[in-house]
């Protein structure tokens, strides 16, 4: 199928950007296109312009220091899952952007424009979620930085205004002793995951969790922290029984039935990909910890 028309834009500055935003209704930013423009040709969204923000090379790069680590909104996915030094500070990026549709796809698509699609099932939206970060926007009445839990405010609606966009991704490293991982199950590689399961923990040298993030994706209208799993694993030794709990606790969650599987379908296969990702993350964290 073709779209359907739609006036085009290519501004050269983001306050060029913005502008047309501000005084154009019903406009759709184009970043990498991987999403969208598969979605205009099946006529499931009908924007009266296109505004595309490919060359806003000011929105592109990965800047890594002790305490905060930025990603620009333009930077492609591909050039995030090669970088040495981001995979250095936070190597579960890598796992999960394998796991991004397939190359050709991650040559183009963008982390911002992930971000703002936020199809639950999507990696990236679930990584943020799961880091805490921060969401910097910019728009008419200036930048600001919005916390991950406002930005993502439903099914595939990002909490952002019509005439902003979003510039840049923010959050804090973990210590270099961490443990990470991240298992989805999809029924061809390249699909959206079924489920998915984020895990990032530390340990001391007694082998105790002194702190533990998990985010499940793919189950709900929304990716979710496991706060109950977060907290059955803290403080424990990450043994048999703390595993058992986080896996138990899953039960709380939001879940919904698809065409896919129904809701006790997705349960199970999140139960499994959890407990997958938590034995990684907790067997590379002791590792880690020993070296350190």
């Amino acid at each position: 199928m073709k779209p359907p028309p739609f006036a085009y834009f290519r501004p050269g500055t983001l306050d060029e950007a913005i502008a047309i935003l501000g005084r154009t209704e019903n406009a759709k930013v184009l970043a990498g296109g991987q999403s969208l423009m598969a979605m205009l040709n099946l006529r499931y969204v009908f924007p009266d312009a296109l505004v595309d923000i490919n060359d806003l090379f000011e929105l592109s790069g990965i800047e890594i220091a002790p305490e905060r680590i930025r990603i620009g909104a333009m930077t492609r996915q591909r050039r995030i899952e090669l970088d040495a030094e981001l995979y250095e500070a936070m190597p579960i990026f890598r796992d999960a952007l394998k796991l991004v549709g397939h190359r050709q796809t991650r040559n183009r698509g963008t982390i911002g424009g992930s971000l703002c699609h936020l199809d639950p099932a999507s990696e990236l939206p679930t990584l943020a979620l799961l880091l805490d970060a921060g969401i910097e926007t910019a728009g008419p009445a200036g930048v600001r930085r919005i916390p991950v839990g406002e930005f993502i405010t439903g099914y595939m609606m990002p909490g952002i205004g019509p005439d902003e966009i979003v510039t840049a991704i923010e959050f804090a490293p973990w210590s270099v002793a961490h443990g990470h991982a991240f298992h989805e199950f999809a029924r061809r590689h390249g699909d959206f995951a079924v489920a998915s399961a984020a895990v990032m923990v530390e340990r001391d040298r007694q082998g105790v969790v002194t702190r533990c993030a998990i985010a499940i994706g793919g189950i709900g209208s929304v990716p979710q922290r496991h706060g109950a799993g977060e907290t059955a694993l803290t403080g424990s030794d990450g043994g048999p029984d703390a595993i058992a709990a986080a896996l138990e606790s899953c039960a709380g969650l939001d879940i919904l039935g698809d065409f896919h599987g129904g809701p006790d379908y997705r349960l199970s296969v999140a139960r499994t990909m959890l407990r997958r990702s938590l034995t990684a993350a907790l067997a590379r964290a002791s590792e880690r910890t020993q070296q350190a």
